[in-house]
């Protein structure tokens, strides 16, 4: 396995990471503007980037989306779509824009009128019902209007690669929320002063923030490698690697999430404070195909 990135998943990460910057909501009263949601569900229908998969996309380059757009915030529908597409593609041979199901929900479903549900290796339409209540506030959860409509069936292989993409896409999400709550809390000790110094030239502070640094360098590799072995190793692999991940990537998230908080101070527990909104998606991210430790053979405590 090659960690490097190739010159072209490099530009991919460089186009994400813009989009993200440029048009993704750079405090929490940027979450009610909907004339910048717009641009960015604009900008973002025009990149292609919800059909990765069926346009040939490794594991790795939707990972490398899912990342940037996680960590900007992204607030349009992304990580559901660009998993209902790696089902379709089994089934069918449009890219039309469709929503996921999650148990009995519909997930990052927002102005999306069609989720694809898998029971067992089945593959189900199903059509958007009303909001369901949700923590995260970038990503909207809806019910699932009966009946299903049957669409097909996948092998054994499929349903296991499907899943192993679903894993590393949303431990993605994870290390990308948890740069971007880190890069907010570097930025936060810079200028906030206590004492006539800024507080991360304290000891108590710094440290806090290399924790949380060495944390994310751990996640990053952890998730290249699961990333990687969706399309390159045997299913039952790709699954075992992605379930580490998951694991790993959701306890350094929350980690890094809540120190973030903390290094804020008081303000970490505000509404305003944007740290609060990346904690949520981290939670959101970690209950989405949750893993336990019943279901991996390695020593993780």
């Amino acid at each position: 396995m090659d960690v490097r990135l190739t010159n072209e998943q490099q530009q991919l990460r460089d186009a994400a990471a813009r989009l993200a910057d440029d048009l993704g909501p750079g405090s929490v009263q940027d979450l009610d503007d909907a004339a910048r949601v717009a641009r960015l569900e604009k900008t973002v229908d025009s990149t292609g980037w919800r059909s990765l998969r069926s346009d040939g996309a490794s594991g790795v380059e939707v990972a490398i989306v899912a990342e940037e757009f996680a960590r900007g915030l992204v607030d349009v529908p992304f990580l559901g779509p660009v998993l209902a597409d790696d089902l379709r593609r089994h089934v069918a041979d449009d890219q039309q824009t469709w929503a996921i199901g999650v148990g009995d929900e519909a997930f990052d479903a927002t102005g999306i009128e069609r989720a694809l549900v898998l029971r067992d290796r089945s593959l189900h339409a199903a059509t958007v019902g009303a909001p369901a209540a949700g923590a995260d506030l970038t990503r909207a959860f809806a019910a699932l209007a009966e009946p299903l409509e049957p669409l097909g069936d996948l092998s054994q292989e499929q349903t296991e690669r499907a899943y192993a993409l679903a894993l590393v896409v949303t431990a993605a999400d994870l290390v990308g929320t948890s740069r971007g709550a880190q890069a907010a809390a570097v930025e936060y000790a810079k200028i906030r002063e206590q004492y006539g110094n800024t507080i991360g030239s304290y000891q108590a502070v710094a440290h806090l923030l290399a924790e949380s640094e060495a944390l994310i360098e751990g996640s990053i590799s952890v998730l290249r490698h699961a990333a990687w072995a969706v399309d390159e190793l045997p299913p039952a692999d790709a699954v075992q690697a992605a379930r580490v991940a998951k694991i790993y990537c959701a306890r350094a998230t929350r980690t890094v999430c809540e120190t973030a908080i903390q290094v804020h101070g008081g303000i970490g527990n505000t509404w305003e404070c944007i740290e609060h909104v990346h904690l949520r998606r981290a939670l959101t991210s970690t209950e989405l195909f949750p893993v336990s430790l019943e279901e991996i053979d390695l020593g993780l405590s």
